[in-house]
């Protein structure tokens, strides 16, 4: 019989060592329609795709695609039976070219050989970005694309299996408002010709745009399957977290005092010219602007990744030579960068060593290492950031998104640093962990640590702020005071318009 469900998702169990991460879990998606799958990190979202997908194996539990039970060993079965995923962390080959990317793994060859036809993978491509209105030429390196245009390529290799389920984790997590209309163009598309998406999301506002029902999972568990239209984003948020969450963006009043880092004229060949701006004790200073702006550049050479061409660094009144991030660290210059997986965590670490990386010359000389002290001082921030891990052994890849981010800034915060800088400090975290991430940042502006943050989401960067610097085309536009910043200014200043 046929029951309108493309997918069956019945009783699926799956555990870790030391953490249940699925518990009875069931989900039934409708044919044809954008199914949400929502929760905070480590909610169970993307373990039970993974499942879904064969990169995990259920402990048990069964999973029907048309009323007809499947077994999924591996990803590769998984595409077979129709399912493709395009995951949170993108999973190009940066030596590749764009085609050879979206045809890894189902190369075109001559007969039984191993010589490529390449000409017809490009015409297949150009094809298929063609149909998706993607402006990307495939013999282009994917080195050579921006993290925007390599999600875009990663959404389109999915959608170049013909699936009839498409998964998408965070698909918006790096690309402009512009592409993610482009997106949400292509999945009307999709659901008009019958396929079917499963759409994971931190952002609510997303939710309520293209989705037709919403799954909440919480601590492994289902709460409650709804309708969009018959919810709301406070109803949403509670079902997320368990709680009510009052204020998404508790700023706390924090004494502004006298400027400790000004910045004259700093340039780097091809990237941003003549930045000039101060940051004053207790100040959360918010930079806004497109991707591509240069927001992040002008950062990472502020704080020695990058070399810049001119301009001059003052940190207390004093010129300050910052050459690479040691310097900047020696000067109380923290950074939380934007890729906490490719730049901030290393994976295969624990927490406890992930905690204490930046600091790690406080705890050791030439002979002996105090681990006893670097255990007190992890524990403590534990406790402060109320990092969930079940001990500081465990494996950092082990954590969700939002409790990476809390050993990161604790890493910084143990380099007791008078300037921190973040970079996009919520992209890809739950509701919950972006509130707590806010209080943070409140308490650190309040205790006199002057913050510079970074942030593509407009109601962060109005909510947290005392003055806002936008950027546009490797330029600073303008300056706005928290009273009189308002969206539609800031976007008008990131566009180029001062008028």
């Amino acid at each position: 019989m046929d029951t309108g469900y493309i997918l069956d998702i019945q009783n699926i169990d799956k555990s870790f060592p030391g953490v249940k991460a699925l518990d009875k879990v069931s989900l039934r998606v409708r044919k044809g329609t954008v199914h949400a799958l929502m929760g905070e990190n480590g909610a169970g979202k993307s373990t039970l795709m993974k499942v879904l997908l064969g990169i995990y194996q259920k402990d048990s539990g069964k999973i029907f695609i048309n009323n007809i039970e499947q077994k999924i060993n591996n990803p590769t079965e998984g595409l077979k039976k129709g399912i493709a995923m395009i995951h949170q962390e993108l999973s190009t080959v940066l030596e590749l070219q764009v085609y050879e990317n979206i045809f890894l793994g189902k190369e075109l060859t001559y007969g039984k050989t191993i010589i490529t036809k390449q000409k017809a993978m490009v015409r297949s491509v150009e094809d298929l970005f063609n149909r998706l209105n993607i402006k990307i030429n495939p013999r282009l390196k994917m080195k050579q694309l921006s993290i925007a245009q390599q999600q875009m390529c990663e959404i389109a290799k999915a959608i170049s299996y013909d699936a009839d389920i498409i998964v998408m984790d965070e698909p918006t997590s790096a690309i402009t408002e512009e592409e993610v209309k482009h997106l949400f163009s292509i999945i009307k598309d999709l659901t008009a010709s019958g396929i079917t998406i499963i759409y994971i999301t931190h952002k609510i506002d997303e939710v309520f745009r293209i989705t037709d029902e919403i799954s909440v999972l919480r601590d492994g568990k289902n709460v409650e399957t709804v309708k969009t239209c018959e919810t709301s984003r406070d109803k949403l948020i509670e079902l997320m977290v368990g709680r009510e969450i009052t204020n998404m963006f508790p700023k706390e009043h924090a004494a502004i005092g006298e400027p400790c880092l000004k910045v004259e004229g700093l340039s780097r060949e091809g990237e941003f010219t003549d930045v000039s701006f101060d940051l004053r004790s207790g100040e959360i200073l918010g930079i806004a602007g497109l991707m591509g702006a240069g927001r992040s550049e002008v950062m990472e050479t502020l704080f020695g990744i990058r070399k810049k061409t001119s301009g001059k660094i003052f940190i207390n009144g004093i010129e300050r030579k910052i050459n690479n991030p040691q310097d900047a660290i020696k000067n109380g210059i923290a950074f939380l960068t934007e890729d906490r997986k490719a730049t901030g965590c290393f994976l295969p670490l624990s927490v406890l060593l992930n905690t204490v990386m930046a600091s790690i010359n406080s705890y050791s000389n030439s002979l002996f290492f105090n681990i006893k002290k670097a255990i007190s001082n992890a524990e403590d921030m534990k406790q402060t950031l109320n990092i969930k891990t079940p001990s500081l052994d465990q494996i950092i890849i082990n954590l969700s998104g939002g409790n990476q981010q809390k050993v990161l800034i604790a890493r910084w915060l143990l380099t007791h640093p008078g300037i921190l800088i973040v970079d996009e400090p919520t992209r890809g975290i739950d509701v919950g962990s972006k509130a707590e991430i806010h209080r943070l940042l409140g308490e650190l502006a309040k205790a006199g640590k002057s913050i510079i943050m970074i942030s593509s989401e407009m109601p962060e960067i109005l909510g947290m702020s005392d003055r806002i610097l936008v950027m546009s085309e490797g330029r600073l536009i303008g300056i706005l005071d928290r009273e009189e910043a308002t969206q539609e200014k800031i976007l008008l200043y990131a566009t180029g318009l001062t008028q």
